[in-house]
């Protein structure tokens, strides 16, 4: 876990960096009204890790396997309106959120990395290391989403 966590802290540190250079205008800006702004991205990225968190802690001691739900993406980013919430409460959250998640990462064991979890359908197995490792790739494909200009 230890790659996994330098990883996850290396991906915080650009992503502040990049949000304290970037304009408002810049992060609330929607390419069309069907994509997230880099300010929705963000958002996504804070539910996944409240999702994530509730994942990686019952995973413990909810009943082997543990089954893997699918999160409403499209629908958490459209309620919880982080289009027009203030970047600097979502940086803060994302951050603290991921504190913890980087903690809970740092407490686990061969034991507990290899509790087995069923990936949203049926016999798609796997264990906690892979959804730790997957979570932060998750989160690697929405930050590089965030800093890297596009190409016309």
């Amino acid at each position: 876990m230890v790659k996994t966590i330098s990883k996850l802290e290396e991906l915080l540190i650009l992503t502040k960096e990049y949000i304290s250079k970037s304009s408002e205008e810049e992060l609330h800006h929607k390419a069309n009204p069907e994509t997230w702004s880099k300010k929705e991205i963000i958002g996504h990225l804070i539910d996944s890790g409240i999702n994530n968190i509730q994942r990686f802690t019952a995973i413990q001691f909810e009943k082997e396997p543990y089954r893997i739900r699918p999160m409403k993406q499209v629908e958490l980013v459209k309620v919880n309106d982080y289009q027009h919430a203030e970047i600097e409460e979502l940086l803060a959250f994302l951050i603290s959120i991921n504190i913890r998640v980087k903690n809970l990462m740092s407490l686990q064991n061969a034991e507990t990395l290899s509790t087995s979890i069923e990936l949203y359908t049926k016999g798609n197995m796997s264990d906690l290391r892979y959804l730790m490792e997957d979570y932060v790739a998750h989160f690697e494909q929405h930050v590089n989403q965030i800093i890297k200009p596009k190409s016309c």
